[in-house]
């Protein structure tokens, strides 16, 4: 394995931009590295090594005529098969799309590109963003570089196992559920969720309007944070997007870096300490406490109660919204068209597209967020869901008047086996309960590496109020700081 994949993403781009290194060798190396092991770990769906090349020639052009580099300038970044790509197959996991070029980027995808960083392809990823372990996946599961038997997370796995594996140093996901953050704390590498509004979601393959966010993974928090900053801001073009300024990301991560939270008062959500989590994984978080209590920090139990409903009413919301947002991929305009031989209605063509072109996962949420808004039945469930979702907003907000952000385990359990949960919805669910709630209140979530259990690794959460993403930057730098970052097994 090349040096320059086991680097992390400030260091590399600071070689680049002192010609010590170019862009063109890093992107190689790393183009190098997924021919070598990504047959094992299908981390990736597409890979546009000439694409990327050719944008690292240009990084390299731009040094040598004296140009000013962004502070991510060379780096290579993998992006997760939910965001557009203008030319490049954006499939979100599906049939459905199979082949589709978009004619645009998203808006998180001309940014990466005005960053300077170079898009090396687009990874696996449950079908629509619907899943734990990036099993739904159209064309194969991903496997976690940790352990090839073993889910990456989901539904970003393939960006999460990308960045394990070492076949990038950076990577997009986005979180509906926690799907940045599971895979994270699964796979020992960090993922960000900005709060909601904070990066754009135009481009971005809507499955849950209300609840996705695009955002950051990495292998360091610092690299985490320079992603952050590189993709978030203002965009007019998405009618969520927040107009405020993005908080110094950067600078809270460097800040925690320094091992000192003195002054920092973190809450301990006690309706997340028996809810179910395997003994390793709160063995291991109990000693990150610890640890961070070391670090100066000061450590509450802060009572959420209505955090026990977060799961229920995601899977009223979610599915409410994926209903009414998948019913635009009909065989019509684009993607996979089945049936149309002439002798058929547009009807019949749609219906057997859907049928052919949707997995079972999708199908099973179109059909409960169909039912769930169905007349007669529209308040008893998508209502009482949102009257959920606001007792939730209304806990976070009163844990903030005590705290300045809370901590959790990321997930209740390590990874697990490849078919251990497929043919049981609900297990597969809880990978995301102690996730949930973040997204259903908006606000931001980080998972960073905190220890092992079984050898495998175990993520804290951090969570913070709304537009307080330096926050969770600064507590995770300082974790990380003290316990180090985690280095799977070589493959």
């Amino acid at each position: 394995m090349s040096d320059l994949t086991r680097m992390t993403a400030a260091e590399i781009a600071g070689l680049v931009a002192g010609g010590e290194t170019s862009a063109v060798e890093v992107t190689q190396a790393h183009l190098d590295r997924i021919a070598a092991v990504d047959e094992q770990v299908h981390a990736f769906l597409h890979v546009d090594g000439e694409g990327a090349l050719a944008a690292a020639r240009a990084v390299d052009e731009r040094r040598a005529a004296g140009e000013p580099l962004g502070p991510l300038a060379g780096v290579p970044v993998a992006v997760k098969d939910v965001l557009a790509t203008k030319g490049v197959p954006t499939t979100v996991g599906s049939k459905i799309l199979e082949g589709w070029r978009p004619p645009y980027d998203a808006t998180i995808v001309e940014r990466l590109r005005a960053a300077g960083t170079v898009m090396l392809g687009k990874t696996n990823m449950d079908e629509f963003a619907m899943g734990s372990s990036t099993e739904y996946s159209a064309y194969g599961p991903t496997r976690n570089p940790w352990d090839l038997s073993r889910i990456p997370g989901g539904s970003g796995g393939g960006s999460s196992a990308a960045l394990a594996a070492y076949e990038a140093p950076l990577a997009i996901g986005s979180d509906t559920g926690g799907s940045i953050r599971q895979p994270g704390a699964v796979t020992g590498t960090v993922g960000a969720k900005p709060t909601y509004g904070g990066t754009s979601r135009y481009g971005l393959v809507a499955f849950s309007s209300s609840l996705d966010t695009p955002g950051p993974c990495a292998r360091t928090v610092l690299d985490a944070a320079l992603l952050h900053h590189a993709i978030a801001g203002h965009d007019p073009r998405d009618s969520t997007s927040i107009p405020q300024p993005v908080p110094d990301v950067v600078a809270a991560a460097k800040l925690g870096a320094t091992g000192d939270l003195t002054g920092v008062r973190l809450g301990v959500v006690s309706e997340f300490m028996g809810e179910g989590a395997e003994p390793g994984v709160m063995a291991a978080f109990r000693e990150a406490v610890d640890t961070l209590t070391k670090l100066g920090a000061e450590i509450v139990e802060v009572s959420c109660p209505h955090f026990t409903y977060a799961l229920p009413a995601y899977y009223l919301i979610a599915p409410s919204e994926c209903s009414s947002n998948l019913a635009r991929f009909d065989g019509v305009r684009f993607g996979l068209r089945v049936g149309d031989d002439g002798n058929r209605s547009l009807e019949e063509v749609m219906s057997l597209t859907r049928e052919a072109g949707f997995g079972p996962e999708v199908k099973r949420r179109i059909m409960i967020g169909t039912y769930a808004l169905s007349s007669g039945y529209y308040d008893a469930y998508y209502g009482q869901a949102q009257k959920v979702r606001t007792l939730i907003t209304r806990d976070f907000t009163a844990a903030f008047e005590q705290v300045d952000a809370l901590i959790s385990p990321t997930t209740p359990f390590v990874a697990f086996p490849i078919g251990a949960r497929t043919s049981d919805p609900y297990q597969m669910y809880l990978a995301d309960l102690f996730t949930i709630p973040t997204n259903l209140y908006g606000g931001p979530g980080i998972s960073v590496p905190c220890g092992l259990s079984e050898g495998l690794p175990v993520g804290l959460q951090v969570m913070a109020p709304t537009m307080a993403d330096d926050r969770m930057y600064r507590v995770a730098a300082a974790l990380e700081s003290a316990v180090g970052t985690f280095t799977p097994p070589a493959l």
